[in-house]
């Protein structure tokens, strides 16, 4: 055997150890999470086939379902959930040009940006490396990111709603600015993000219901904001993000 097959066996048996890593973060999570992504499957898939079955409709099926997964593999520190964030990002995009919801758009962009491409890119290390360095707001960190959210609010709100044809841009800029915040957060390793995640997820839940109400977008996304509160209020529990499940897990408490 000449050097250059050796060479391709070895990329390829790196290759094929890394997929069957990624494939084994989905082991190993509270089974509270389990139960949540086959509920979300489940009302997914009703939606899904008892409506006109389009492009739209298909694509916003794999997002939420791909959506879910994620925002489990994050609850349970699990660095899959970079590629599963990135592919669902392409989905959400799409159901949100396709709603006029533009700030939905620039949120999935923020959240590849601040989440999915770094855990990719350090996929290896991330699981334990968040595990072991998560940290917790101070009295500082609390007044920037409360101040920063309504300036984001304020300015998105105000640019996307003199510039483009958004119906919805108040409602749609006060879901961007808590979710990009909360992006950062969890960028940054604080576990405070999921008291952002879970507003994001109640706002997210109202812009999409008001968006389908108006005949702009499936029911499929305002069950998806749904689902995403459910696991925001989970993590509290049973996440590494939090002491209470750290226990479980046999981690050190998370210090200030």
């Amino acid at each position: 055997m000449d050097n250059s097959t050796s060479l391709q066996e070895d990329r390829k048996e790196r290759k094929d150890n890394y997929f069957v890593w990624l494939f084994k973060q989905l082991h190993g999570w509270p089974v509270q999470n389990y139960m949540l992504w086959f509920f979300a499957f489940g009302f997914q898939l009703a939606i899904l086939i008892q409506n006109k079955i389009t492009t739209l409709t298909v694509i916003t099926f794999i997002g939420t379902l791909l959506g879910t997964l994620c925002v489990l593999a994050i609850n349970a520190t699990k660095a899959i959930n970079g590629w599963l964030g990135l592919i669902s990002a392409a989905c959400f995009i799409y159901a949100g040009l396709a709603a006029k919801n533009y700030l939905s758009i620039f949120e999935q962009i923020a959240y590849i940006l601040t989440l999915d491409l770094p855990v990719i890119i350090s996929v290896r290390s991330w699981n334990d490396d968040t595990k072991n360095h998560l940290r917790k707001f101070g009295t500082k960190e609390w007044i920037v990111a409360i101040v920063g959210t309504l300036v984001v609010y304020a300015v998105s709100g105000y640019l996307i709603g003199k510039f483009t044809n958004d119906p919805r841009p108040w409602i749609d800029a006060i879901s961007f600015a808590i979710s990009l915040t909360a992006g950062i957060m969890c960028f940054l390793r604080y576990n405070n993000q999921y008291f952002w995640w879970t507003a994001s997820g109640i706002f997210q839940l109202i812009l999409w219901g008001i968006t389908y109400a108006q005949g702009d977008a499936t029911l499929a996304m305002a069950v998806n904001s749904l689902i995403y509160v459910v696991n925001d209020v989970l993590a509290f529990t049973v996440s590494p993000w939090f002491n209470m499940g750290r226990k479980r897990e046999g981690l050190k408490s998370i210090k200030n």
